[in-house]
């Protein structure tokens, strides 16, 4: 009985190990899979998760690493072979493997936004861009807000609503309840390597820096709520981040929006416009923001920590650019590349 269940379950390991990879290279199916089977999914996961008031993910993960450390110690003391611990543990991992992109990584190969739309990218146009930033600097300018403050259920309202009323052309699932970000258990260990949020797979859960400015707070908190909407390209859930913030009613909601953006402003502008252009630019946004921003950077400088940031940053952009991402962490700053090209509404 025993042995049979072995085979069922090493069948059942092959089977969708071969759906990841047919997924991979046929965006049609990843994309069946993000409108039919992810919503469910991740509404089942994400119900179960959130009976707890912290990440499950990170729980998983330690547990995940200790099982791995100890397993051989404990099995080698009982007089296991080494080749058999390691086929062992490669069976767990590969199962973890599975687990991730059923849970959530599959959406890394469904149709980007452009197919969804069945739009195309507008090519890069120096007055288009300048029309942008005029209008994006008014905006951020006359938005300002010298003090953020937070309230948990405003951002739920309001962040909610809006996906809630996006039509359904987009491909993101409809948020559920219960599905709101959690902030990290370990968030001393994120704010050293410059990590805001991020997306836990394993249980459907948004994850929030709990160290993050109140400014900064609502753009990250969107951001990571459209990735648990199915999601995966960072430059559209930024996308989505500043429409949820921008189009609120509410004008703090509006000012964190455009000052989530200005990253990704300056970033495209220093490499598109000429030096003087861009000198000519800053001086158009006001000096508080300036100082908000600049505040804000070294907020961040010293909590981070260069030697183990690097090696984050490393291979978080290795992982992405292996999952069809080809742009790495640079992708995040291509959000101002859908802003100039997408319709505000479709």
């Amino acid at each position: 009985m025993k042995s049979k269940l072995t085979i069922l379950l090493r069948v059942l390991l092959l089977t969708s190990i071969t759906f990841i990879i047919i997924c991979r290279y046929i965006p049609s199916i990843a994309e069946w899979y993000a409108r039919k089977i992810y919503s469910s999914l991740s509404a089942a996961l994400s119900s179960f998760s959130s009976l707890f008031p912290f990440p499950l993910e990170e729980i998983l993960v330690v547990s995940l690493i200790l099982c791995l450390v100890l397993y051989p110690i404990r099995k080698r003391k009982q007089g296991m072979p080494w080749r058999k611990i390691f086929l062992r543990e490669a069976e767990i991992l590969a199962w973890v493997y599975v687990w991730f992109y059923w849970g959530w990584g599959l959406n890394y190969f469904r149709y980007n936004i452009y197919t969804r739309l069945q739009t195309s990218p507008i090519p890069y146009e120096e007055q288009h861009f300048k029309n942008f930033l005029k209008d994006y600097t008014e905006l951020l300018n006359t938005t300002y807000q010298p003090y953020i403050e937070l309230d948990a259920d405003l951002l739920k309202q309001h962040i909610g609503a809006f996906y809630t009323n996006l039509p359904s052309v987009y491909g993101l699932t409809k948020p559920k309840e219960w599905q709101v970000p959690k902030e990290f258990i370990f968030t001393p260990l994120y704010s050293k390597v410059g990590v805001l949020g991020s997306m836990g797979p394993f249980f459907a859960e948004a994850q929030l820096n709990a160290d993050l400015p109140n400014v900064q707070y609502p753009f990250t908190y969107a951001h990571e709520w459209s990735h648990l909407l199915g999601v995966s390209n960072e430059a559209e859930a930024n996308y989505w981040a500043y429409r949820a913030c921008t189009e609120s009613d509410c004008p703090s909601l509006q000012y964190c929006g455009y000052f989530g953006l200005l990253p990704y402003v300056l970033s495209n502008a220093s490499n598109l416009l000429s030096k003087e252009d861009f000198q000519t630019w800053l001086k158009t946004i006001r000096i508080e923001v300036k100082e908000q921003y600049n505040a804000k950077n070294r907020y961040w400088e010293e909590q981070y920590s260069p030697l183990i940031g690097n090696i984050q940053d490393y291979i978080y952009n290795l992982f992405l650019k292996s999952n069809q991402i080809p742009s790495g962490k640079k992708n995040y700053a291509e959000v101002i590349g859908l802003l100039l090209s997408l319709p505000r509404n479709k």
